[in-house]
């Protein structure tokens, strides 16, 4: 029997799933295979409508190797899981002669833990264990969620956080999950054979096809424990947000009221003098902390210095204690202590990584109103990490509608370790970058304004010429606006200002949860949602709802983020121009993210206006503007409030 094609299999795909052969998809799905076979690795940009998940499904299923899956987003996730890969399975089979299984896998943290459910959450005044049940007021919302998640705990198969609906707050589901550190081991868990998380795992170790999260794909790679199976073939979807969620995995934190935290958990499980030494280094840290004040630390000054030394060796006194105090009192002791024992192994790490010094690390002090101050550590750059433990085994293919910055890869290659394209050497990965476009024709269907008349945003202070822009923009769209803002505070000023101004429903990230809000905004054509950058990604509703999707400044870095002005000095210090390979990228990205929101669909139409003269005036405009779709492009005001006019008019005309 011949093998299929990857033309045919992957028609079949589409068919499938009811979608349409695009051309971009079939030239990406080539070069995956190609990749795979090679044993290379590509960036392959895939413009929204392409179709990328087919593209690289198809022939990673046809290669028959062990593939991971990796996306950034839950909605992508569950996608793949519930609709891409059991519709592909099944139209690929009569050609594969197998069905390819497939699983989901997330971290620990993310299923309920039967244990935690049925023996109840160790306490920390007494340091034995309560039942969280009886605890919480059965009328309280809390009590209430409880409740519902112990009823929903004998009928899920998956014990998947994300399978239960409606969902729970993060304080009720922490009183049913555990960290990978609090868990018990399965040999020692009473419950370890009907452990939600290890099914998961097991599941993932039988599975062909393995979906999972960007930081669980950090987490395996950083920690040195391997949490996924062995994989031949790995793909990272939503590629432009590897760097920051790996970041996020790979950044410790101090603060008191967590060191505070440990001091009690442990104080029951181990003598009185190591208990004392913990207490006091807490005291200590916690005295320094009430003076910090935000910013970078260069240094790391001599006082914190102590005090952290103190905490360092105070844990790993503790730490060695543990094991050896037996308090009588204490019930379902090993629970209570593997508690103990995570939150004061967490205080060691950080304190210790911190008094080392790593050069390659950057510390910094934050405040926050509601939780006080914190101390942290992040590294300079994550490239090394992913060059050495991303690329050197498997295949990468990283794809993404937004990975070409400034009009080539190299930006975003470097980023991940990677040397620019074409660069030969021994211990250097080869790599290829390709874009397949886009089915959108975007010059006809979108225009990109830039309001080049007004005032340079400054660092603060209120942009009255700025807010009367908008309301003429928003006016003359008729509503069907997607307001996307630099910060919260730039966000609920607009919304403030807009609604005593014009007679049309403003909607506001944080009145409601982020799926009721585009709910709303999807079902009336007159309301606008306003937001900050996490929104920037989240919104997907073609059609008339969104016509105008405006940003009110350019999304630089704030020049006091002690981890982006680092990276930024960083390169300068190495000869390159840190503005354009940290602050310009990190704009770019946002924007592309943010201007990728207004064309979802063929019908669709409509304009970006960017509320920012610096996209037209600066050196770096053109830059930013070639990160962008390929819109129409204009400075002239009338212009576009004819066009938005005349946009709405025809959505009128047609109902919408």
């Amino acid at each position: 029997m011949t093998k299929p094609s990857l033309p045919e299999l992957l028609h079949a795909a589409v068919s499938a799933v009811g979608g349409v052969e695009r051309p971009g998809q079939v030239t990406m799905a080539t070069a995956v295979a190609d990749a795979i076979d090679d044993g290379s690795h590509l960036l392959v940009q895939a413009g929204t409508g392409t179709g990328k998940s087919l593209g690289y499904l198809v022939p990673a299923l046809a290669h028959g190797e062990r593939v991971v899956v990796a996306t950034a987003t839950l909605a992508l996730q569950r996608q793949l899981v519930e609709r891409d890969l059991p519709r592909t399975v099944e139209a690929l089979h009569p050609q594969l002669c197998r069905r390819p299984q497939f699983a989901m896998l997330k971290g620990r943290s993310n299923y309920l833990c039967l244990h935690r459910l049925h023996e109840g959450v160790p306490q920390e005044e007494e340091e034995g264990l309560f039942d969280q049940f009886e605890a919480a007021a059965p009328t309280s919302k809390l009590g209430q969620d409880l409740l519902r998640m112990r009823d929903w705990a004998d009928e899920t198969e998956t014990g998947d956080r994300d399978d239960l609906t409606p969902g729970v707050s993060d304080k009720a589901w922490g009183q049913v999950s555990v960290s990978s550190r609090e868990c018990l081991g399965a040999t020692k868990c009473a419950y370890g054979a009907e452990c939600f998380a290890e099914s998961a795992r097991e599941r993932a170790k039988l599975a062909d096809v393995v979906v999972t999260n960007h930081a669980l794909l950090a987490i395996d790679a950083i920690e040195g424990a391997p949490v996924l199976p062995q994989h031949e073939v790995l793909i990272v979807d939503e590629a432009h947000e590897l760097v920051s969620r790996v970041t996020g995995v790979a950044t410790g934190e101090l603060t008191p009221g967590q060191v505070n935290r440990a001091v009690r958990r442990a104080a029951k499980l181990v003598n009185e003098k190591a208990a004392d030494q913990l207490q006091t280094a807490a005291e200590g840290f916690e005295r320094l902390m009430e003076l910090a004040l935000p910013g970078r630390l260069e240094e790391i000054p001599e006082d914190l210095g102590y005090a952290l030394m103190a905490l360092r060796d105070a844990a790993r006194t503790v730490i060695s204690a543990i094991g050896s105090t037996r308090d009588k009192s204490v019930q379902d002791e090993d629970a209570v202590r593997k508690q103990a024992l995570a939150a004061v192994e967490s205080v060691h790490d950080v304190a210790e990584r911190i008094t080392n010094g790593s050069e390659w690390d950057v510390v910094w002090y934050e405040r926050h109103d509601r939780f006080g101050a914190s101390l942290r550590v992040a590294p300079l750059s994550v490239s090394g990490l992913l060059r050495e433990k991303l690329f050197a085994e498997r295949s990468v293919v990283l794809t993404s509608a937004t990975l070409k910055l400034g009009g080539d890869f190299n930006g975003v290659g470097a980023s991940l370790g990677l040397a620019p394209e074409g660069t030969e050497g021994e211990d250097v990965p080869q790599w290829k970058g390709l874009d397949v476009g886009s089915p959108f024709d975007y010059p006809k269907q979108g225009i990109l304004y830039v309001a080049r008349h007004l005032a340079t945003p400054g660092r603060e202070g209120s942009r009255g010429d700025m807010m009367d822009e908008l309301a003429e923009l928003v006016e003359a769209a008729g509503g069907r606006t997607l307001g996307l803002f630099s910060s919260m505070r730039a966000a609920q000023a607009a919304a403030e200002e807009l609604r005593g101004r014009l007679d049309k429903p403003i909607l506001l990230q944080g009145e409601d949860t982020l799926g009721e809000l585009i709910k709303t905004f999807a079902a009336d054509p007159e309301t606008c949602l306003f937001g900050t950058l996490s929104l920037w990604q989240g919104v997907d509703v073609p059609g008339a709802s969104c016509q105008l999707v405006v940003m009110d400044r350019i999304p630089f870095p704030r020049p006091d983020d002690p981890l982006m002005s680092a990276r930024q000095k960083a390169v300068e210090e190495g000869g390159g121009n840190g503005f354009m390979a940290v602050a310009a990228t990190h704009a770019a990205l946002l924007m592309a993210q943010g201007a990728g929101r207004l064309v979802r669909a063929t019908g669709d139409r409509g304009v970006v206006a960017v509320l920012d003269p610096r996209l037209a005036n600066a050196r770096y405009g053109s830059y930013l503007r070639a990160s962008l779709p390929d819109f129409w492009y204009t400075t002239d005001r009338n212009q576009v409030r004819r066009s938005l006019a005349a946009i709405d008019a025809v959505a009128k005309a047609e109902g919408k």
